[in-house]
């Protein structure tokens, strides 16, 4: 499973590999849900998949522009490598999934249903990012 995670949304995609195409999949996913404006920026680290031309020409299109992390520089992308980290010590290294439609079923709830809703995050104030989220927006709207 790989994520691309956008300001104020998420998306991800699941794959054998990752590779461009998941990459894709995973970004295109973000969009539909977010639809975010240009400027938006896309930081990420210095993956293949991410210096694919596809998904260069993808955030292009979009109006996204590109931001990677400096070389061997594992906090540039402190958020992600966080995320990951809580994923395989809440869920992923605590069970044995009996196949993969189960493993993404488990993700999606862990994604979807704890980790944006009720886990809290000492970044974001101890809020679940949906709520701080709906802080935020209220905040801008008035």
């Amino acid at each position: 499973m790989w994520t691309v995670r956008t300001p104020f949304g998420r998306g991800y995609a699941f794959s054998q590999r990752i590779d461009t195409q998941l990459t894709l999949d995973a970004l295109n996913m973000a969009v539909r849900r977010e639809r975010p404006a240009p400027g938006l920026i896309f930081h990420s680290d210095r993956g293949v998949q991410y210096a694919a031309a596809a998904f260069r020409e993808r955030l292009a299109s979009l109006g996204v522009r590109q931001s990677m992390s400096r070389k061997g520089d594992p906090y540039d992308n402190a958020v992600a490598e966080n995320f990951f980290s809580c994923l395989k010590c809440e869920l992923v290294h605590l069970r044995r999934f009996d196949s993969r439609r189960a493993a993404q079923a488990d993700l999606f709830t862990y994604i979807e249903a704890f980790y944006n809703t009720i886990r809290p995050h000492s970044s974001l104030g101890w809020l679940p990012p949906r709520d701080f989220e709906k802080r935020l927006l209220d905040w801008e709207a008035a």
